[in-house]
């Protein structure tokens, strides 16, 4: 509904002349009316946060104000007119309920003194008349009263015999228009609209007290017919207000715990812009729940209504002040996140792959840390820090799918290679075969890296190519130990992971010196133990032979470390 209708439809209900039926309708649109006021209160409120977070001059009109007041320029009179109203309408039914008191009276003395059937039915009729005359009495009167009423009427035709008088045929018209009357009281019990319901019940009750008599042996199962009828929709009128005052109970135990749960919010620290973000929507969707439950008994529901519109208030206000105060921390983490832009920027094309990744990984841990830079910052900062980092990633991954292209050519050579070495014969001559076999390293090293998972597998076959041609040289001695071991490493410098080969061989042979090192220092030590003779001496000439072999085996170790290629 636009502002400018709850004007409107609020003209046009009080316009109306019977202003105390329309008293729920008019409650109901105030109610949503104020729901509506507080619904574009926050959105003003939001509005002119915005605008200061993003440094705005906030000139949105307050229209909210006036709209307001418009409202209830027609509304208050309207409140004050209709109680009037209705205390006019209480006092009148009240001054009804002693006139039909006062009539039943006269009808109880009539019944009890007067003798003169003329008379009496002179004054029966006039009481009657009266009695028709009289508006509305209290609702939770009407039933006693009426019954009452019918009670005495019954109790006077019958004293006063007048049913010798009337003829057949009355008794029968009368028999069916009040079978009539009970007709039309039990289709009211599919009436779903309530005070549908009590205007034609009382009008129906007047109808058949209009009746006249009928036989006597037909009027007690008529008038238990009746009686019952008119039973059942009393208590279905009962039952209504009953059931509507139960809901009203019901949606007010909904609406005090909507606002416990908005105080609960209310009390709880926020220390971050998550923090507040999070605890707004709880706010907004607890006030989204309250528009979606009816009414509650009316001097209740406008009391907790201000309380629950008075914390929502308190909350929005406390929002308003931190964002002001928060919005300088913002400009600072701001300009850190600035830096960090530059930075990505500086190095974003940079075709160092591996190196440029971890300082770009590094500095989005920085940002991680940095923080929120708020509404008015944070979103565009990130969009400019991510395409940055972007730009970089994406090129690497161009780069990456490239070499893999490169990687499949690369496998399909080595391939051919590791065929064409199981199938190669060897000369005769060593030398010729070992420069052969080394010519193969070197062109399997030069192809390249293969795919991931295939590397291992094409290295393993070539190695094994290699050293069945390598066995078969029958090498001897020094010859054979240089000669396998230059293999070794040829063969190392075709795999994908040749530097860490090479650097496991060399930590190898540093400990293997490491051990003679520590053999020969106790084989010195040792000697301090020969004492001079001739046996002493033997043994002394055999651990200086032992010392004099280990040095040597380290010599030759020695000479391996220097073959392995520096990384």
């Amino acid at each position: 509904m636009e502002n400018n209708e709850y004007i409107l439809r609020l003209k046009e209900l009080t316009d109306q002349e019977d202003l105390i039926s329309i008293g729920r309708e008019v409650s109901e649109l105030r109610s949503q009316f104020e729901d509506y006021l507080l619904e574009e209160t926050r959105k003003f409120q939001i509005a002119q946060l915005e605008a200061e977070e993003k440094g705005l001059a906030f000139d949105q009109e307050d229209w909210i104000t006036p709209l307001k007041e418009a409202f209830y320029e027609i509304y208050s009179p309207f409140k004050d007119k209709r109680k009037a109203l209705i205390d006019a309408k209480r006092n009148e039914e009240q001054e009804n309920l002693s006139k039909k008191k006062a009539l039943i009276n006269r009808l109880r003395e009539i019944i009890q003194n007067e003798e003169n059937i003329g008379a009496a039915f002179g004054a029966h009729k006039e009481i009657n008349e009266s009695w028709k005359k009289i508006g509305d009495i209290p609702r939770d009167k009407r039933h006693d009263i009426q019954q009452e009423y019918s009670r005495l009427l019954e109790e006077f035709f019958y004293n006063m015999n007048i049913y010798k008088e009337i003829k057949e045929y009355d008794f029968k018209k009368n028999y069916d228009a009040k079978k009539q009357i009970i007709s039309q009281l039990k289709a009211l019990e599919n009436e779903q609209i309530i005070k549908e319901i009590e205007s034609s019940l009382k009008s129906l009750q007047n109808a058949w007290e209009d009746i006249g008599p009928t036989k006597q042996e037909l009027w007690e199962e008529l008038k238990e017919e009746y009686w019952q009828a008119i039973k059942s929709l009393y208590d279905k009128i009962r039952s209504h207000y009953d059931e509507r005052r139960e809901q009203f109970r019901e949606n007010l135990i909904l609406k005090e715990k909507l606002l416990e749960n908005a105080k609960d919010i209310l009390e709880k620290n926020r220390e971050s812009v998550k923090d507040w973000n999070q605890q707004t929507d709880e706010i907004i969707q607890i006030q989204k729940k309250w528009k979606e439950i009816g009414p509650g008994p009316r001097k209740e529901n406008k009391t907790i209504w201000k309380e629950f519109r008075k914390v929502c208030d308190a909350f929005f206000d406390a929002k308003s002040d931190f964002f002001k105060e928060a919005q300088s921390e913002f400009n600072e983490i701001a300009d850190k996140k600035k830096e960090l832009i530059r930075e990505v920027d500086a190095i974003k094309s940079n075709t160092d792959w591996d190196q440029t990744a971890q300082k770009i990984i590094g500095i989005q841990k920085k940002w991680k840390k940095l923080g929120n830079a708020g509404q008015k910052n944070e979103q565009r900062l990130w969009k400019e820090f991510r395409k940055a980092c972007d730009h970089f990633f994406e090129a690497r991954k161009a780069h990456v799918a490239s070499l893999e292209e490169e990687f499949k050519v690369n496998l399909e050579k080595k391939k051919e290679l590791v065929a064409s070495l199981e199938a190669l014969v060897l000369p005769d001559d060593k030398k010729s075969a070992i420069k052969e076999l080394k010519a193969f390293s070197t062109n399997f090293a030069a192809i390249g890296f293969v795919p991931a998972d295939e590397k291992d597998t094409i290295y393993k076959a070539f190695k094994s190519a290699l050293d069945k041609h390598y066995t078969s040289l029958n090498l001897q001695g020094e010859e054979k130990e240089k000669v396998l071991f230059q293999a070794r490493l040829d063969t190392m410098k075709g795999s994908d992971q040749a530097d860490r080969l090479f650097e496991k061989e060399k930590d190898a042979i540093r400990n293997e010196i490491n051990q003679i090192k520590q053999q020969v220092i106790q084989y010195e030590n040792n000697l301090g133990f020969f004492a001079n003779s001739k046996g002493a001496n033997k043994l002394r000439d055999q651990v200086l032979a032992n010392i004099e072999k280990e040095k040597e085996k380290i010599e030759a170790l020695k000479t391996r470390l220097k073959m392995i290629p520096n990384e």
